[in-house]
């Protein structure tokens, strides 16, 4: 049997009871009587590295000894690949962004596009990253790779996918020039009281939370409407929570609440807005009130409004979905929401790792259903449709003041 076969076979026999420190002092330990050659014959035999025994005999003759449960000195081995590209997080999420899908109630989302083809993309752009790189990444930004599965919500628009390519494009060109861009819609009406919430709490065995055993719909319930605005440049959340009606009037006072408060400091140099919102509901593309009432807001403000919507079936790719709602979802769940009160105070503690911080007021206004816009009210908008689908994206100019 020659040395070289005996080495492995001892390395063999022992290698699942080595760590990293200890393998390299073992083999450091065998190549060293071997004299010249030695390293080589030992990292053949075993397939470690020659630069790991090179230094597990420098280890050995300067008699260096690791703190305990290290393997390796402090600041030692290969530093990751965001150490050498800081932005690769976000250039990895900008090719992902535009194909996003997800539950909206769901903080997980996931993407089409394969570890491999993204890892491709990557270094198209000059950036370096493999693949296994590429899927810790994601999975730190809480996506994963699904399988086919059924998820298309009725009948697909054509479009679609044009739509949502046009709305990241616009969406890139304003936050690069340091515009506002908020997504907005309103979060299913909840039902204020002692009743079910869907989610788990802890508590101890048997003295769960005990809550009413119906929840229909009787008129007389209060019920809160919470509308979200999303700031994408700032990662920050604003909802206005009515008690009335999720008229086109709430809506639009729901965006002027979130400028009054927050936009007009944020943005002191603001020539214009972009909202992204759902095809339908208070924000709907075909509701006329919507763009009354934005019309009057870019008078208000003295900038032009640009919207964005959806296509029909696919609000759930809204930013403020995954980004806002689904958080404020997760952090009352299990907790029934016992009045306005508590339904205030649940969304303004909501916050994230990544820096998400949510506000949140009380509107008592009173919003009548049934408002028409009438044919001189109409008449009067300035609305200037985009050349690409103008029923989806248009703009609001403001009207010059006599």
């Amino acid at each position: 049997m020659t040395t070289e076969t005996a080495i492995g076979q001892k390395f063999m026999a022992l290698a699942s009871c080595l760590n990293e420190h200890s393998r390299r002092l073992w083999a450091a330990t065998e190549a060293r009587p071997l004299g010249y050659g030695g390293i080589s014959l030992v990292a053949r035999a075993t397939g470690i590295s020659r630069r790991a025994i090179l230094v597990g005999l420098r280890e050995i003759e300067t008699g260096n000894v690791l703190p305990a449960g290290r393997v390796r000195r402090p600041g030692g081995g290969r530093k990751s690949a965001l150490h050498h590209q800081p932005d690769l997080r976000e250039k990895l999420e900008a090719l992902v962004e535009p194909l996003t899908r997800g539950d909206p109630e769901s903080p997980l989302r996931w993407t089409c596009k394969s570890t491999r083809r993204l890892s491709r993309e990557l270094a198209a752009r000059g950036y370096s990253a493999s693949s296994r790189v590429v899927g810790v990444l994601l999975h730190a930004m809480d996506y994963s790779l699904q399988g086919n599965r059924k998820t298309l919500e009725g009948k697909q628009h054509p479009d679609r996918n044009a739509q949502f390519e046009h709305i990241n494009a616009r969406v890139t060109a304003e936050l690069r020039a340091a515009q506002p861009v908020i997504s907005v819609d309103t979060k299913k009406k909840e039902l204020v009281g002692n009743y079910v919430n869907r989610g788990k709490q802890w508590f101890p065995r048997g003295e769960g939370r005990r809550v009413n055993g119906f929840d229909f719909a009787d008129p007389s319930v209060p019920r809160a409407f919470p509308y979200g605005v999303f700031d994408l440049a700032r990662n920050r959340g604003f909802v206005n929570v009515g008690t009335d009606h999720d008229t086109a009037t709430f809506a639009v006072a729901s965006i002027r609440g979130w400028w009054q408060a927050e936009g007009g400091n944020a943005y002191p140099e603001a020539k214009r807005l972009l909202i992204t919102a759902d095809g339908g509901g208070s924000n709907g593309s075909r509701l006329r009130l919507w763009k009354w009432e934005l019309q009057r807001l870019a008078d208000e403000l003295g900038f032009p409004i640009s919207v964005c919507h959806f296509p029909p079936g696919t609000s759930k790719w809204n930013k403020v979905e995954h980004r806002l709602f689904s958080f404020i979802s997760s952090n009352w769940r299990g907790e029934p929401l016992a009045d306005y009160e508590t339904v205030v105070n649940l969304i303004a503690r909501t916050t994230t790792v990544p820096g998400l911080k949510v506000s949140c007021r009380l509107d008592h206004t009173r919003y009548p259903v049934g408002c028409k816009v009438t044919k001189e009210e109409w008449a009067s908008i300035v609305l200037i449709p985009d050349n690409f689908h103008g029923d989806w994206n248009y703009t609001i100019e403001t009207r010059r003041k006599t």
